[in-house]
């Protein structure tokens, strides 16, 4: 049975794993999306889910620091009306996250190596900046925090000009987690974890794109890490 990589599915993939994911739900409707909401509490973040839509942002099709459900409901028409004929999977609510240092973490499939696993600075810029470390999965703990050191941006996670320092622990067992996870499922052709919002205390994965291999291989036995 093929592994279950949709919006839902890696959610619980990543929780297994014990990757923080922010607070979400996929509604099929305004009264889902809003229902959602109240239970999450306001501000919250609505976004298309749907396969043809690669650049959800340029496309209109995200809303941010939704306050109430007037809004909510606003909103929720606006990125129907955007997304066009592009088939629609459902509305992605959620909890929006408080600021802090935007990262990527991400993976794919490489022929010769096997499953990477990569650490940078994320965001809308993560295309822009490229500034990003690779690593052959599974890595420890001492690998993670290498390439925590290892990009341009390593400063930013020690703080500068008044920032506070991330939680540099908690970044390194995530980066290991997903290590763990990439290496034990293989059908994972391309993982993108962008951002990762990283705090004094911690961090929250915000968005996930999974990309499916076209041919699944069998799973290779766990290694301990």
């Amino acid at each position: 049975m093929a592994a279950d990589f949709s919006r839902e599915g890696m959610t619980k993939l990543l929780g297994k794993y014990g990757i923080r994911v922010a607070e979400e739900g996929i509604a099929r409707s305004p009264k889902e999306a809003a229902a959602f909401a109240r239970k999450f509490g306001y501000p919250v973040v609505l976004k298309i889910v749907s396969d043809e839509i690669i650049h959800k942002s340029d496309a209109g099709c995200v809303k941010t620091n939704i306050v109430n459900e007037h809004d909510l409901l606003s909103a929720y028409a606006v990125i129907m009306r955007n997304a066009g004929k592009a088939r629609v999977q459902g509305m992605l609510v959620q909890k929006m996250a408080r600021k802090g240092l935007e990262l990527i973490v991400g993976g794919k499939k490489d022929p010769q190596f096997g499953p990477l696993i990569l650490f940078g600075i994320g965001g809308i810029f993560v295309e822009v900046f490229r500034d990003v470390s690779l690593r052959v999965c599974p890595i420890t703990k001492a690998d993670a925090l290498e390439m925590m050191d290892e990009i341009k941006g390593a400063p930013l996670l020690k703080g500068v000009r008044g920032t506070v320092p991330v939680d540099r622990e908690k970044l390194a067992q995530l980066l290991v987690s997903v290590s763990k996870m990439l290496y034990e499922n293989q059908g994972i052709c391309e993982l993108d974890l962008n951002p990762v919002i990283a705090y004094a205390d911690g961090y929250l994965t915000v968005d996930v794109r999974v990309i499916r291999c076209a041919t699944e291989v069998a799973q290779l036995s766990p290694k301990a890490i």
